[in-house]
């Protein structure tokens, strides 16, 4: 199947036995396509056309991914299992079942993710850039490691006996140690020990290079095993090995508690000490070894992985660093708008005069940032609300918050305790604004607060103007850089009132009655995007165009899957651009012949929600409902946290979503992965003469047009189809 979704044909569908609108099989498992994602991830990885160290870089992050995946996901199926739960999930499988494919997936793409790396090894040899084993090691290299230990590690690393008078030492979640099986040089007298390597100190060591060129790097465990003499001057080394922990990470917060901040500060300690869900070791490691391994952290072989390699693949993104830029991408420079660049970096005139849509990280994620500073510098700026799920340490929105409050303006923060594994760094955000006089708000305790959204109160003219910013990703702005979203800014009135009532809801329980052109979860989300799926499956009934286009990280919610299906069979044209896990299944006869789906994972990760329906006409069109929301379809989004989905009315931010975003998502070869009735996914770059349409590489060199000021506007008219 071709990964060009803007050509209309939609290939024959597949008859697979036992696959209906009322049987389980009709959704695929979210774990097993959550895997299949960072399946694609590692392709990258052995991409030839990709620079080599963006290579390492998928490695990284792949192996990133799939401890995560342990940590929050596998543990809660193992602790479902435990207690003999045995419900069905929406696909038909226990949980005991789903371990048992997950196993068998997770220690495949583990062994994969070793190969990759042992292949990049050689390449990266190639270009002067060396990972040095012990036996690779010159005398000269080993007195520099010597002095290198001495100086930057010794200070740092505890060596650890383990005997009756001490006991196995904790390792934290991610934590890599040495295991050694020492022998006395005088009595032969047997010592097991740990060296517990410092998760504060580099993992890769550079090397001198003669004539200063190339790069050597080696692993700070080979440093520890040769200065062993040091660490353990009595005694010599018999067996090692090395081994990582990875913990249960989840959160369990009472319903009750009267101090939120304080219960998650609790919960984070406790996830610290999660019960161990995996165990990676060095293969081959010593018996006794392993004996004292396993026994002390209570894990059984089934939940130890034999790594035959390096350990904790993580940390190559350190190698990225190290080596030369020109081996990474070429630097992106997002754009500044050509609109605010018009009227002097004003954010508020630019906006005045014309609702306007960033593309990140195309477009500078910057004119968020000074959205908020020239609201706190502004004299006749009164208010701001603003949602915090995600954002930097050193956040410059918090700064601005906080300068805000300090200048007398009214300032509102809806900070989300619960966002995974950001929840220390919100913890002490919000302290600080507490301290500079922001009024923060935690929100619900039962749900997290995950819509994106901003309002700054501005005095014009004796009126008060609300300009609203709707984001589909975080306000971030260090992933930003990386990570597609979409920012909305708008001054229409109608927008503004709706996002104060969304503020008023989270703040002070005030159900959002009467919204315009925002739909919130739990209240009214759900239920909006069924009522237009059902109009688009009317509408084909009808004889009339029904299509939809969607865009979004994950899609599970079982209902809003039954309804595309519904629709599929009423024969509307249904495309989706689905990052990572996807419950649905297309291109089944009789089912979703109708429905066509793809991954797009490339150079930036696609995180932008976008939901079009062709309301009677052929996309894309001028009169086709467009929307930009915080929420993927899962269950968790639609049901139980507080999302947002606003209609976009502007003409040119509409045509802009529709002719340029969504149409060059649907029509990328390149960065494409098509998802097939079976399940997988099949990346095809072999089309003949055609050249590969790469959908990053476009965003990266066409400006926007709702962004555009003089320069470029007189194309804006064709593109925005407005002789449609």
């Amino acid at each position: 199947m071709s990964a060009d979704f803007l050509k209309k044909n939609i290939l024959p569908s597949q008859k697979i036995k036992g696959v209906n609108i009322k049987s389980s099989a009709r959704f695929l498992n979210r774990e097993l396509s959550w895997l299949a994602f960072n399946w694609r991830v590692l392709e990258l990885a052995q991409d030839p056309t990709w620079p080599l160290l963006e290579r390492v870089r998928m490695v990284s992050i792949s192996s990133s991914n799939l401890d995560e995946f342990y940590t929050v996901r596998v543990a809660g199926l193992r602790e479902l299992a435990r207690n003999g739960i045995t419900k069905l999930y929406a696909d038909g499988l226990t949980p005991a079942q789903q371990l048992k494919l997950i196993d068998v997936n997770a220690k495949a793409l583990s062994h994969a993710q070793q190969i990759a790396w042992n292949k990049l090894i050689i390449e990266l040899a190639e270009k002067e850039i060396s990972i040095l084993q012990q036996d690779q090691l010159t005398n000269k290299d080993k007195a520099f490691l010597d002095k290198v230990f001495l100086e930057r590690i010794f200070p740092i690393v505890s060596p650890l006996a383990v005997d009756p008078a001490h006991p196995f030492p904790f390792i934290h979640s991610g934590g890599l140690a040495i295991a050694l099986h020492l022998e006395m040089k005088n009595s032969k007298k047997v010592l097991q020990a740990l060296l517990p390597i410092p998760n504060n100190t580099d993992r890769f060591i550079r090397l001198p290079c003669k004539n200063g060129t190339g790069l050597r790097i080696v692993p700070i465990e080979i440093i520890l095993i040769q200065a062993l003499s040091v660490l353990f001057p009595s005694y010599n080394l018999v067996g090692h090995c090395m081994f990582r922990v990875l913990r249960d990470s989840d959160l369990e917060i009472e319903d009750e508690a009267e101090d939120l901040v304080r219960e998650f500060e609790t919960a984070l300690k406790r996830r610290v000490r999660g019960d161990v869900v995996r165990l990676k070791i060095t293969k081959d490691a010593p018996e006794n070894l392993q004996n004292m391994i396993f026994g002390a952290l209570h894990v059984h072989k089934g939940e130890v992985i034999e790594v035959d390699g390096i350990l904790g693949l993580e940390d190559l993104s350190e190698i990225c660093v190290m080596g030369p830029e020109a081996l990474c991408w070429p630097s992106n420079e997002p754009r500044v708008p050509e609109r605010v660049k018009d009227f002097d970096q004003d954010v508020f005139a630019a906006i005045r005069q014309k609702d306007m849509l960033l593309h990140h990280p195309y477009e500078s994620f910057d004119i968020v940032i000074n959205f908020l500073w020239q609201a706190a510098r502004d004299p006749y700026v009164v208010a701001i609300k603003q949602t915090l799920y995600r954002t930097s340490n050193q956040s410059p929105i918090v700064e601005a918050l906080c300068a805000a409050a300090e200048a007398g303006k009214s300032v509102t923060a809806i900070v989300e305790l619960k966002a995974r594994f950001d929840e220390a760094t919100n913890i002490k955000l919000s302290r600080q604004m507490e301290r500079a006089g922001v009024h923060v708000v935690y929100g619900f305790i039962d749900m997290k607060t995950h819509a994106k959204v901003s309002t700054i109160v501005r005095k014009e003219k004796e009126k008060l103007i609300t300009y609203t910013h709707f984001g589909t990703g975080n306000y971030h702005p260090v992933t930003a850089n990386v990570y597609s979203d979409l920012s909305f800014f708008t001054c229409d009135s109608s927008l503004g009132k709706d996002a104060t009532k969304l503020f008023n809801y989270v703040s002070g329980y005030a159900e959002a009655e009467g919204l315009n052109d925002l739909s919130i979860a739990p209240s009214f989300l759900f239920n909006d995007l069924l009522g237009y799926i059902e109009a688009e499956t009317q509408a084909a009934l009808g004889g009339k165009p029904a299509q939809i286009w969607a865009k979004m990280n994950s899609i599970m919610e079982q209902n809003i899957i039954d309804a595309l299906y519904r629709a599929s069979q009423a024969g509307v044209k249904i495309d989706l651009v689905v990052r990572g896990i996807c419950g649905v299944r297309p291109g089944v006869t009789g089912l979703s012949e109708n429905i066509r789906i793809k991954s797009v994972v490339g150079r930036f990760l696609e995180h932008s929600r976008i939901v079009c329906f062709a309301n009677g006409t052929k996309m894309p069109h001028k009169n086709a409902l467009v929307f930009i929301s915080s929420a993927d379809w899962m269950g968790r989004n639609l049901h139980g946290r507080v999302e947002s989905m606003v209609k976009i009315r502007n003409k040119t931010v509409q045509a802009q979503i529709l002719s340029q975003i969504m149409a060059a998502n649907l029509a990328d070869t390149r960065n494409s992965w098509v998802l097939h009735a079976d399940g997988t996914y099949h990346r095809n770059l072999d089309t003949g003469n055609t050249a590969l349409f790469n959908c990053h590489r476009f965003f990266m060199e066409n400006p926007s047009l709702s962004g555009r000021g003089k320069v470029g506007a007189e194309d804006v008219h064709n593109l925005a189809h407005l002789n449609d």
